[in-house]
C-alpha cells in the first residue's frame, strides 16, 4: 500500500474514533448490511475502533437500522426481487412457511443461529407473514454474534500492540484477561448456536 493512501486510510481511521464519526459508523453499517455485504468485517473494525462493548452498542445500532430497512424493502419496492434472490436458499424460503405458526420464537432463534445468513434473513422475513413487532423484538438475538466479532477486532487492534506487553509497556495480566474473556465469548456463541439449531431442526422448519 502506498504512503499516500495509508495516510488517507489513517486519517479516516481517526475521523471514525472521534464521537461524530462514531455517530456516522451507525448509518454507514446500516447501508453495509442492507447492500447484502457481509457484516462480519464492519462488526470487528467496530471492535478494533471503539473497543468490544463501545463497538458492539454501534453495530447493534447499525445493523438493527440496515435490518429494519432491508425487512421494508422486501416487503415493499424490492419484494419480487428478493424472492428471485431467495430461490437459491431454500432454507430460508421455508422461513415464510414456519414463521406463521412459529412468529417471534422463530425469528429468535434464526437470529441465534450461524446458519441463516443475516443480511439475506432479513428480506426473507420481508416477505414472510411475520409481524414488524416480532421481527423487531427478534433482533436482541444477534447480539452474542455481535459481541463475539466486535471482541475479535479488539482483540486484532491489541495484537498489533503485542510487542509492548513483551517489553513490559502494556500490562500482560490485562491482556491475557481480555483473551480469556474472548474465549469465553466463543464458547457461549458457540452453545448458543447449538441449541438454536437444534431446536430450528426439532421442527420449525420442517
Amino acid at each position: 500500500m502506498a504512503a499516500s493512501e495509508l495516510s488517507v486510510l489513517e486519517l479516516v481511521l481517526q475521523a471514525l474514533r472521534s464521537p461524530a464519526g462514531t455517530l456516522v459508523f451507525v448509518p454507514l453499517y446500516a447501508l453495509w448490511v442492507t447492500l447484502l455485504l457481509p457484516g462480519v468485517w464492519a462488526s470487528m473494525l467496530a471492535g478494533a475502533l471503539y473497543g468490544t462493548w463501545w463497538g458492539s452498542l454501534v453495530v447493534f445500532l447499525g445493523a438493527c437500522l440496515g435490518a429494519e430497512a432491508a425487512f421494508l424493502l422486501g416487503r415493499t419496492w424490492l419484494r419480487d426481487w428478493a424472492r428471485g434472490r431467495l430461490l437459491a436458499f431454500p432454507k430460508l424460503q421455508a422461513i415464510g412457511e414456519g414463521v406463521s405458526r412459529e412468529g417471534l420464537k422463530l425469528v429468535l432463534l434464526t437470529r441465534l443461529s450461524p446458519a441463516f445468513p443475516f443480511s439475506l434473513l432479513n428480506f426473507a422475513y420481508g416477505l414472510s407473514e411475520v409481524s414488524l413487532r416480532d421481527y423487531t423484538l427478534g433482533l436482541v438475538g444477534i447480539i452474542p454474534g455481535t459481541i463475539l466479532f466486535c471482541g475479535l477486532g479488539a482483540l486484532a487492534g491489541d495484537v498489533a500492540r503485542f510487542g509492548e506487553v513483551l517489553s513490559g509497556q502494556a500490562d500482560p495480566g490485562l491482556w491475557a484477561l481480555r483473551i480469556v474473556g474472548l474465549i469465553a465469548t466463543v464458547a457461549s456463541v458457540w452453545l448458543v448456536g447449538r441449541a438454536a439449531q437444534r431446536a430450528i431442526k426439532g421442527g420449525e422448519l420442517d
